[in-house]
């Protein structure tokens, strides 16, 4: 079970097993050494990537392709990735071209290097730079759980901008409102719009929050940062509706399964992760299962056992309940089969959720929708669920603690 909280995270040193190098991820067959052939160029960057090693001195990189390119936004936009259908093997061709041109910094102090950073994350539309690396750029095409691949990366000399940026007015009057709280900028910038992925690169350079709290936040810790932070948020939303109807919902993409199942109690949510024998994570022949849950009053403590996927998929359920204005009691199970060969990134959670999430049943019973349930996940992938259901906390609680309107 250690493998599975620890899913060869490169910050843990050793890792849990006391290896160097994880021999799960070891085996995806895409680590490449490659030199680039130049170290000045002109490029597109479609945004920024903040480490988290040496912290409070990290490494703070501006990601781009070798080159000016038309529409590079695409480079970083998991959704036009699903809704343009790409599979695994294209986008980590479309990924491992990008060079993560990095400087150091100390999550605290200003430079000239880290306000073009700052401006690149708050561009309206990727930014043509002239880049001047020490060395030519290596590739080492890295994947994570967390972060979308990368594939090279170089130590930057030095960056000019080559046009003027544009920003949008609503980005420029958040980021220069210094007393307004970063909980509150994401909120305002979602609602009009604005994905996840843009505001986890304005959270990542530090340009969001109190002025005496701003900071740099690794990439790693801000994607969920933001998923945590717009899902509590709609969570304060969505318990001011009336409760949802018995309905189950079944779908996903890149090997990742989801079939959520919302109960009319109020809210609380549960995710159970279901690693299916022989895949990238579970080469054996039995499933493995991690699980976390919050009830009503929500978490106090970090998901451990889902990660960062717990929040994503939690803010995606909770898109869908505010969009119906509905709140619900939610179980969630999470079917990671051998199609995912290869990690791409918490966002795979989010997509998968929301594509899921278009493909509805109704019924008129928790009976019937469990039924129900456990038939379509034994045709899908030949697994009972009758286990998995009576480990649930929500599911017991739901069956012991009744509600007025069943009286």
């Amino acid at each position: 079970m250690e493998c599975f909280r620890c899913q060869g995270r490169l910050y843990q040193k050793p890792l849990v097993c006391g290896k160097k190098v994880c021999p799960i991820y070891s085996k995806v067959n895409l680590f490449k050494s490659q030199k680039l052939t130049k170290k000045d160029f002109m490029a597109t960057a479609p945004g920024v990537f903040v480490g988290r090693h040496s912290y409070p001195d990290i490494n703070v990189g501006i990601i781009s392709p070798p080159e000016q390119v038309d529409q590079a936004q695409l480079y970083e936009s998991p959704k036009e990735w699903v809704s343009r259908g790409l599979n695994i093997p294209e986008i980590v061709d479309f990924r491992s071209v990008l060079i993560n041109s990095k400087f150091k910094a100390n999550v605290k102090l200003k430079s000239k290097m880290l306000n073009m950073s700052q401006e690149v994350a708050m561009a309206s539309k990727p930014v043509d730079l002239e880049f001047n690396l020490i060395k030519k750029p290596f590739y080492f095409y890295k994947t994570s759980n967390i972060e979308s691949p990368m594939g090279a990366t170089a130590s930057l000399k030095k960056v000019s901008i080559t046009e003027n940026i544009k920003i949008d007015r609503r980005v420029d009057y958040i980021v220069n409102d210094v007393d307004l709280k970063s909980m509150y900028g994401l909120k305002d910038l979602y609602d009009r719009g604005y994905d996840e992925n843009f505001l986890t690169k304005l959270l990542s350079v530090g340009n969001l929050g109190l002025k005496k709290d701003r900071k740099l936040v690794p990439t790693r810790w801000s994607i969920t940062a933001v998923d945590d932070t717009l899902g509590k948020k709609m969570i304060e939303e969505v318990k001011d509706y009336k409760e949802s109807d018995f309905k189950l919902f079944f779908g996903g993409t890149f090997g990742n399964y989801y079939l959520i199942m919302f109960f009319p109690r109020v809210w609380s949510y549960e995710l159970f992760e279901m690693y299916m024998p022989k895949g990238l994570l579970n080469p054996s022949e039995n499933i493995e299962v991690m699980t976390d849950h919050e009830f009503y009053d929500g978490r106090k403590k970090y998901a451990e056992n889902c990660v960062g996927g717990y929040y994503a998929c939690r803010l995606s359920i909770l898109e869908k309940l505010r969009e119906m204005k509905r709140q619900a009691m939610v179980v969630t199970l999470r079917f990671i089969t051998d199609e995912y060969t290869t990690p791409l990134g918490v966002w795979v959670c989010r997509e998968s959720t929301r594509k899921a999430l278009n493909h509805s049943w109704d019924f008129d019973s928790k009976e019937e929708m469990v039924k129900f349930a456990g038939s379509l996940v034994f045709d899908k992938f030949g697994f009972d669920i009758t286990n998995t259901m009576k480990q649930s906390k929500l599911y017991a609680y739901m069956n012991t603690q009744k509600t007025l309107f069943e009286f």
